[in-house]
């Protein structure tokens, strides 16, 4: 962060800003691995907007998209070392420094909706949960943001536990692929951009990619006839994470206007996903996809096993087990786990 300590009087201050020609008192820089054409990366340059405005031009915030200046998996480091100031990429990348990263980042067949992911943050101890984590690696957590629900994508139905077994499909590292291979199926580990060859040339049967707008733009729905919608096995949070030194070193009502800023487009982000991935099952039907919404005893059976999981990589780690117990009792409050 760069301060800059102003010369000059409030008034004179005021009239410079509006010129142009004053400098703001806190300069950050932070980077998404999102494109600035993308929903996510508006919605980004809206909130950082905000952050100005409500500062009276006090902050100045650089963006950095589509890990223009390091890899997506490298930004939390870039900011721990002072390269950036802040990271707005997922925490489930930080899995390697601490389990824990995971339940930050996504709880797989944990919740049903993001509002009840913010519950948790904001009213179920999750900030508390989380934030010391954070501060054990040199960084201060402001805030999440989710887009919603993932959909999997397969030439083949999903209508229940039972049609995993023996399907080959795309996942991501981590904890979805220890969940997956033990109901059956058989996670292949690849890159984003290559899953559309992937399944045109039927190495996999399906994928765990993205939400059902992201799928349908690459083209994932004129091959694979069957998805999941509304999604259950995955909800991931991206995280704002700003480097604690300079967190620290913001003056409170600054901290409270990037807090409040980053609810109001965490809301955003979500509503603007839900309109966006409303649009995209319609299509998706029109075109013939079948689109299966799991009712509450298949995702519950889901969310069973999955708990196993979680509570195995609970045991890596004293701050993982902290995470994994916090969403259970939350998720026993609001009747989504019963005993």
């Amino acid at each position: 962060m760069t301060l800059k300590r102003n010369l000059v009087g409030p008034f004179m201050a005021t009239i410079l800003g509006a010129t142009g020609a004053f400098a703001a008192d806190y300069e950050l820089s932070i980077q998404t691995h999102f494109s600035a054409e993308s929903l996510k990366g508006k919605n980004v340059q809206s909130m950082m907007d905000d952050v100005e405005r409500m500062s009276g031009g006090r902050v100045d915030v650089e963006m950095f998209y589509s890990a223009s200046l390091v890899k997506a998996t490298e930004t939390f480091d870039a900011a721990v070392n002072g390269v950036i100031d802040g990271d707005m990429t997922g925490a489930a990348y930080q899995t390697g420094k601490d389990p824990a990263f995971q339940f930050v980042g996504d709880i797989l067949g944990g919740y049903d909706t993001p509002w009840e992911m913010y519950s948790w943050f904001y009213y179920g101890g999750g900030l508390e949960a989380a934030q010391p984590l954070y501060h054990k690696h040199g960084m201060h957590v402001v805030g999440w943001w989710i887009s919603g629900q993932e959909s999997l994508s397969s030439t083949s139905p999903l209508a229940g536990v039972e049609d995993f077994k023996d399907w080959k499909f795309r996942s991501p590292p981590g904890i979805q692929t220890e969940i997956f291979a033990e109901l059956g199926a058989s996670p292949i580990v690849m890159d984003f951009g290559e899953v559309f060859t992937a399944l045109e040339t039927k190495i996999i049967d399906g994928a765990d990619a993205s939400n059902i707008a992201t799928n349908t733009e690459i083209g994932l729905y004129d091959i694979a006839k069957h998805a999941t919608y509304p999604g259950f096995h995955s909800m991931p949070a991206d995280h704002l994470a700003i480097n604690k030194e300079v967190w620290d070193g913001l003056p409170a009502d600054i901290q409270a206007i990037f807090e409040v800023a980053m609810e109001k487009m965490a809301f955003r982000e979500t509503l603007s996903h839900q309109v966006e991935m409303g649009i995209a099952a319609e299509k998706a039907k029109a075109n013939g996809v079948t689109l299966y919404n799991w009712n509450a005893e298949q995702r519950e059976a889901f969310r069973t096993f999955s708990r196993g999981k979680w509570e195995e990589w609970g045991e890596k780690t004293p701050e993982a087990g902290e995470l994994v117990n916090s969403h259970i009792s939350f998720m026993k409050t609001i009747g989504l786990i019963t005993q």
